[in-house]
């Protein structure tokens, strides 16, 4: 049948084909241009056509342009700030009346953003989108004008180092047919990889902070289309909507948008004759997690599209699956199995493009009112008391009723699901005075690249009784980005999701909790009635208060608090310069004040005060001259040569934990498989930190390993400089070398489910999470995905000085540990001291966890073994938890001193 838009006639504008820039069209079989490419065709594109215009919105993380494509109309390009002031004007809603915001948006031309690339071997992404800019200029038919002059379109690419990396990669055989986009030796994205899409609340990453600006803060798009690849088995692509369960923050008009737009996607489909498009039970994609390209916009009152679509430069089969071939509500028109080439993906995403181009063109109005009522909508819950109603409260309610089906009154109702005591906070106050204010910046910082309205104190206030000084930060949630905020401060309360009543839990997409502020350790206090004060909004980012040198004018040393994460920064560049640092292993007095175990001191000397001064300036870290060295029992704190494991095709928990590393200036080198393998371990590392999926259970299968084979004709096709990478971690040949190395001195730090070194060294222990028969336990019985767990901690131990003894961690599917009663040697840091120790998400059967150990430390040999299973480094996000991973570091070659005069 004929296919709308590419059957008929269309009358092509001036302007270098595909075909004449590199020899041959997008999407065809065993080529793949690399981002150099892109960029230089679409400078030639943007010098050709009056319908583009070429912007850079920042740099990568390797230092490559981001690009961004502004298409739309030539009468468009000349307004181009005006439309840019009326999306702003709704997004923001400005005190606008409802006819004022109707008004606006019938002026206004709907924004549509429109990406690819972010998953870089996800080759698909962002070769449609050198299609999609090059047919919006070049084609002239009366939908395109259309489209051009109702809509501008934001074509960003998400990640250009991933691109020159993979398509350099694939392109690197000379036969065609040897062509694989696998097996690259690197992460895709220079830290996180796969997990740039897991970043868009935190905005740790250059290319995610330069994205959320553009979403958030400067062109507010009302559409986010982010590509993806590979569609479900047996079909061509995964487009909305989306299954349940819905987060409890979104609008509502989320939900339903999301049910329009992915109508009119589907329906185009079909039209067009193209099969194999499924939705909603199709695949797993829901609209509960925050934090990916297509899922934060959504607390930004945006609607964010996701589609997964097979197609590889090397040509593919679609199988046969019966189940894929009979029509339903989710797969309206099935596909025939059989060959299929990069070309045909390239032609179903250009469909996809142009049907959310189309239902923005059909629905501008709609679309651009529709942001100003969510965030007037937001504003006014904002304003006045409300409730949002949790999962829990309704099984509660259920419970108490007989039923989730039973009929009560409205004074049920209002009994159980209106009580005043659990009314949300009409705003969050983070005072100056608590010990990590950087963090509580830092945190600040990452809503406010979100686009989330943050003030801070003029002056000292007073707010329900409590007095905050000047410089404390405040957070109202009656504003546009409400959703956001409620979000980021308050618990996740994930429904429990079966199969079928008794059977296994459905898995959630991502996390099923993630709470910012309770990741970071951030101190709040939550206010439930409206409140004002002398407070002045932040323009664009909190600027950490620069930290003081108080004490003596003419000091002996300098204290430093252990509870700053910051003040780790200092220790390293103390170090590095060559001076002395110690380690307080005991509370004491000093300078009329009183400090905690683990507080640093830091002897006075030629330089000191200067780094001091600096890192005072630069990180708002303070510190206290005293006039006498300390004289109670301490640690000296020596330079600590780390290694920190990674794998060949790289692991994106040791990418995390290596920007970790450098951001608090930890010098480390990489170790591999192979050079663990070699041995002599003691002469080159004092510390060897393991991340998740670094060290398996057993040698067949027990790890979680992923990439391709390590074979040695795999290691001969890597080049020169990657095959020293080549390898795996195994029980048989690495862990030996690695139990030698803590035996003769060393240090090891296992995360996550490295922890099973602790088998391997065999210590007194076992699996907590298995039955009466030694099996492990059902789904049914206990489920706990990623969420937010509220561990005890044993803060006396070294490993814990500067936290409280209480911890809050990101516990995925982690281990946990049963003592033995002769556990001695083995000192138990963190446990499970409560039948329910969730704060935020979901976790079934979190009985079984009590009494459980998830945090220990045991000397073996010289050396010593410090295991974390909860994921203490989780993507750069867990600061609270920082604490473990530095000071068993520092720990690595600390030794017993007296920090007197002597010394």
């Amino acid at each position: 049948m004929a296919i709308l838009g590419s059957a008929m006639a269309v009358e092509a504008q001036d302007v270098t084909t595909p075909q004449e820039q590199f020899g041959h069209e997008i999407g065809a079989d065993y080529v793949l241009p690399n981002y150099s490419d892109l960029m230089a065709y679409w400078q030639t594109l943007a010098g050709e056509s009056d319908r583009m215009v070429l912007d850079t919105i920042g740099m990568t993380e390797e230092g490559r342009p981001q690009l961004m494509a502004i298409l739309t109309s030539p009468e468009n390009h000349r307004n181009l700030d005006r439309y840019k002031e009326i999306a702003t004007r709704l997004a923001k809603v400005e005190d606008l009346s409802e006819e004022e915001a109707r008004e606006l948006a019938a002026e206004g031309k709907a924004v549509i953003w429109v990406d690819g690339g972010l998953h870089a071997t996800e080759v698909l992404g962002a070769q449609q989108l050198m299609e999609f800019v090059y047919q919006m200029v070049s084609r002239s038919d009366q939908e395109t004008l259309r489209f051009l002059d109702d809509i501008i379109v934001l074509a960003v690419h998400a990640n250009p180092d991933g691109m020159e990396l993979v398509s350099d990669w694939y392109m690197r055989e000379d036969v065609p047919e040897s062509r694989r986009s696998s097996g690259i030796p690197v992460l895709y994205e220079k830290y996180a990889g796969h997990d740039n899409n897991r970043d868009f609340y935190m905005s740790n990453l250059a290319e995610t902070e330069n994205m959320n600006r553009v979403m958030a803060r400067e062109w507010f798009p009302q559409i986010i289309y982010n590509h993806h690849q590979t569609g479900p088995a047996g079909t061509i692509m995964f487009a909305p909507p989306f299954r349940d369960p819905p987060n409890h923050n979104l609008d509502p008009l989320i939900i339903t948008g999301l049910d329009q737009v992915g109508s009119a996607m589907h329906a185009r489909f079909v039209q067009e004759g193209k099969g194999g498009t499924t939705m909603r039970s199709g695949a797993g994609y829901s609209t509960w997690w925050n934090g990916g390209l297509r899922t934060t916009p959504y607390y930004r009152n945006q609607i964010g599209l996701l589609t997964e679509t097979i197609g590889n430069p090397t040509p593919m089969e679609v199988p046969f699956i019966p189940a894929r071939q009979l029509p339903r509500g989710d797969i309206p028109l099935p596909v025939e199995p059989g060959p299929w080439h990069f070309r045909q993906s390239v032609d179903y995403s250009q469909t996809a493009n142009r049907a959310v181009l189309d239902y923005a063109s059909r629905y501008r109005e709609h679309l651009l009112f529709n942001v100003w009522r969510m965030g007037r909508n937001s504003i006014d819950r904002g304003s006045r008391d409300s409730w949002t109603v949790l999962p829990m409260e309704i099984a509660a309610a259920a419970e108490a009723m007989g039923g989730m089906n039973s009929r009560g009154d409205v004074d049920g109702y209002t009994a159980m699901l209106r009580d005043p005591a659990n009314r949300d906070a009409r705003g969050y106050i983070l005072s100056a005075d608590q010990p990590d204010f950087p963090t509580a910046t830092k945190f600040v910082n990452a809503l406010l690249k979100n686009g989330v309205i943050v003030h801070q104190a003029t002056r000292d206030f007073s707010v329900a009784g409590t007095s905050y000084p000047s410089g404390s930060y405040v957070v109202k949630t009656a504003q546009p980005y409400r959703p956001m905020v409620m979000d980021m401060f308050e618990p996740q309360d994930h429904p429990n999701d079966f199969a079928y009543p008794g059977g296994p839990p459905i898995a959630p997409y991502d996390n099923a909790g993630w709470t910012l502020a309770l990741q970071m350790g951030v101190e709040f206090d939550r206010v439930l009635d409206g409140f004002d004060g002398p407070f002045e909004a932040i323009e664009w980012l909190a600027e950490t208060p620069a930290g003081t040198i108080a004490g003596s004018s003419s000091p002996a040393g300098y204290l430093l608090d252990r509870r700053i994460n910051d003040g780790a920064i200092a220790v390293n560049r103390l170090l590095a310069d060559g001076h002395d640092v110690y380690w307080m292993t005991d509370a004491f007095q000093a300078g009329g004040q009183s400090w905690g175990k683990g507080t640093y001191f830091i002897p006075a000397g030629n330089g000191v005060r200067s780094i001091l001064e600096d890192v005072a300036r630069d990180k708002g870290v303070s510190f206290h001259g005293v006039d006498q060295r300390p004289s109670g029992s301490a640690m000296e704190v020596n330079p600590v040569r780390v290694g920190l494991w990674d794998r060949y095709g790289g692991s994106m928990p040791s990418g995390w934990t290596r920007m970790i590393l450098e951001r608090f200036e930890f010098p480390f080198e990489l170790v591999f498989a192979p050079e663990l393998d070699e041995g002599g371990l003691n002469d080159k590392f004092d510390v060897i930190i393991f991340e998740d999926g670094a060290i398996p259970l057993t040698d067949n299968g027990g790890g979680s390993r992923r990439g391709p084979a390590m074979t040695e004709s795999f290691r001969r096709s890597v080049p020169a400089e990657f095959r020293d990478r080549v390898g795996q971690v195994t029980v048989e040949t690495t862990v030996p070398e690695i139990l030698e190395f803590v035996e003769n001195g060393g240090t090891a730090i296992a995360i996550g489910s490295s922890t099973s070194l602790a088998y391997h060294a065999g210590l007194p222990l076992t699996n907590q999470l298995v039955d009466a028969d030694g099996s492990p336990l059902r789904g049914e019985e206990y489920y706990v995905p990623g969420s937010v767990l509220d561990m005890r901690l044993n803060n006396d131990a070294l490993v814990a000085h500067g936290l409280d003894d209480r911890l809050n961690v990101l516990f995925s599917r982690s281990p946990v540990f049963t003592l033995d009663g002769n556990a001695e040697g083995v000192e138990r840091v963190g446990w499970w001291d409560s039948p329910a120790p969730l704060r935020s998400g979901w976790a079934w059967g979190q009985h079984h966890l009590e009494n459980g150990t998830s945090a220990l430390t045991t000397s073996l040999g010289e050396g010593k073994l410090m295991l974390f299973a909860p994921k203490i480094t989780f993507r750069g996000q867990s600061h609270m938890a920082y604490p473990l991973l530095f000071n068993s570091i520092f720990l690595g070659r600390a030794e017993s001193a007296r920090p007197t005069a002597d010394n």
